[in-house]
């Protein structure tokens, strides 16, 4: 069963950019590439430095698809999945968000999936 925990509005993400927001215990990155409510959730943890920091990467577009950068080692993650462009071993926990009446909400059931 769905539950959503409203982590923060859309406003307080500039477009272009990422925030850190707490769920539970864990990080969670989220990212918002334009002025529209498209918004995209990955773990906040860089795997190669383990440091809670990719809410402060740069995102960029590759061959139609877009991805973040980690402000500390340069790899780059796929937002839509967590993919690593580098190294697939080390991909990230993507999460499923959605925007409902001007809040980003995040579904709890697929925090507990990636916990498993």
């Amino acid at each position: 069963m769905s539950q959503w925990l409203t982590l923060c509005s859309v406003g307080q993400i500039l477009p272009g950019c990422g925030v850190c927001a707490l769920a539970g215990d864990q990080q969670i990155a989220l990212f918002r590439p334009y002025a529209d409510e498209q918004i995209f959730a990955l773990s906040n943890i860089d795997p190669f430095a383990q440091a809670s920091v990719l809410s402060r990467g740069i995102i960029a577009e590759h061959q139609g698809e877009l991805w973040v950068a980690s402000p500390l080692k340069k790899q780059h993650f796929r937002l839509t999945d967590g993919l690593c462009m580098e190294d697939e071993v080390h991909s990230i926990s993507a999460y499923e968000v959605r925007v409902r009446e001007g809040n980003i909400e995040l579904n709890t059931a697929s925090l507990q999936a990636q916990a498993c």
